[in-house]
């Protein structure tokens, strides 16, 4: 009747199916305005419902306005309510050619996530959940939970030999959001963003899609190099100084010293990303530039390499100037982050949990890096070169008189493979041609023999 057909193993209310069909058929305008509708009685009898649950639809259709209905008189089609856009055109389905299936995935930044202590997490998550004070459960504010804040400030004591005070540690959705904020929060009108180059695009894509201008810092072995920025207009300078992404190098302490100086006496500030700072296979963690000077420089880090990408939680450290406007920024944005991943992060740093996983990874990461320099002297020979410091999940291979763009990535997921050329994190296609970002932490030994022999065939077959 009418054209509904109801549905009665939807899960959808029978009534609500009704409401839904007249409101279609009103807005396309199979039923015009003005049109009496049947009476409850009728409607109920046709489709086989009770009166009732007629009723409760065309209570629907007359709260939202799409009949109107006076004592006495049958209810009607309220006007103006046709939509030409409404109507919805079927196209044809596009076939699709399936894809091979990515056999080597060498993606960067990915831990190994079979090793996290999922049980432990669990247990934490549970304890948070059961323990949190219900004034927990309330909006807290855009700085995070306090306790997290101690016991980051504590873990980059022992971590790095950083002096931080806790009332100075913000709580971010990530490094990510801190970037976004921190974008914003320094930006300062026909001045540039400074940043490595290459750099990851993620950084860079924040900053161009708010219409900022950037200024680019070229990367040789020793990192930045700061020189570039004299005489230049600087909104501040995004550096990752302990182990610059992608190409791997430590910034050295004269060009730190260079950029606090520039930092100081052109008043901006820099924005450190202690990127994989963690995972040093080689002596001991690299010194943040924060503990040169912490009046002028902004740190960041993030929890989803250590742990796991999903828990988006993240911190930054800022100075005392800039955090007024930082909490002004956050709680027009997203308020806070929510309080049991916080709680639980808070206790696995207590109980040194952190400490343990940390150091266990380490080892295990160490091995890979190794197996994976290991494998490819064995299929390559000497002709690659690895590049940067022994750190990271990543490593960067530079392969001599080769050129990789978007034909070879196309050519390498034909065959099952995924990996990075270089030139996709310059600003200018044309640099780093001849290198490759290779990512190691998720994959297993035998993932990482197969993939660097896949790829070896693959690069035999090209040349």
């Amino acid at each position: 009747m009418w054209g509904i057909v109801l549905r009665y193993q939807d899960e959808i209310s029978l009534s609500r199916q009704i409401f839904l069909s007249f409101k279609e058929r009103i807005l396309t305008g199979q039923i015009p305005q003005g049109e009496a509708l049947p009476s409850t009685r009728e409607l109920a009898k046709g489709l086989g419902v009770s009166r009732n649950t007629v009723c409760e639809a065309y209570d629907m259709l007359l709260a939202e306005g799409f009949i109107v209905s006076r004592q006495g008189a049958p209810s009607r089609v309220a006007e103006g309510l046709y939509l030409d856009t409404y109507r919805k055109v079927k196209l044809p389905t596009e076939i699709k050619k399936d894809k091979p299936p990515i056999l080597w995935d060498f993606k960067t930044g990915q831990p190994d996530l079979s090793l996290f202590p999922w049980p432990l997490w669990s247990q934490m998550i549970r304890g948070a959940a059961n323990y949190l004070p219900i004034k927990q459960l309330e909006y807290t504010g855009p700085k995070g939970y306090q306790p997290l804040c101690e016991e980051i400030a504590m873990w980059l004591l022992r971590s790095r030999s950083m002096e931080v005070n806790p009332e100075d540690v913000f709580i971010t959705a990530g490094a990510t959001q801190a970037l976004h904020l921190l974008v914003d929060l320094l930006h300062k009108k026909e001045h540039a963003f400074a940043l490595e180059n290459p750099s990851h695009p993620g950084i860079r894509t924040v900053i161009t899609d708010k219409g900022y201008p950037l200024q680019w810092m070229p990367v040789d072995e020793q990192g930045a190099n700061i020189s570039f920025l004299e005489g230049k207009a600087v909104s501040a300078v995004y550096v990752t100084p302990s182990h610059q992404f992608p190409l791997g190098s430590i910034l050295p302490a004269g060009r730190r010293a260079a950029l606090i100086r520039l930092a100081i006496e052109n008043d901006f500030y820099v924005i450190e990303d202690d990127y994989d700072s963690e995972f040093r296979y080689s002596g001991s963690p690299v010194s943040p530039i924060y503990s040169m000077d912490s009046s002028h420089v902004v740190y960041i880090g993030t929890f989803s390499k250590t742990l796991f990408p999903a828990l988006r939680l993240g911190f930054a450290v800022l100075p005392k100037p800039l955090q007024a406007k930082w909490r002004h920024y956050r709680n027009f944005m997203d308020v806070q982050n929510p309080i049991l991943e916080q709680a639980a992060l808070a206790e696995f740093l207590n109980k040194r949990k952190m400490d343990k996983h940390v150091q266990h990874m380490r080892r295990v990461y160490g091995e890979k890096r190794k197996f994976l320099l290991s494998s490819i002297e064995h299929a390559f020979g000497n002709a690659v070169r690895p590049w940067g410091d022994a750190s990271g999940l990543h490593v960067a291979l530079q392969f001599p008189g080769m050129g990789f763009g978007k034909q070879f990535v196309r050519d390498s997921m034909e065959a099952g493979i995924r990996v990075y050329p270089l030139t996709q994190y310059c600003p200018a296609q044309n640099n780093h041609k001849d290198k490759l970002l290779v990512g190691y932490g998720h994959l297993s030994h035998v993932q990482i023999q197969e993939g660097i022999r896949a790829l070896y065939q693959l690069m035999a077959r090209e040349t």
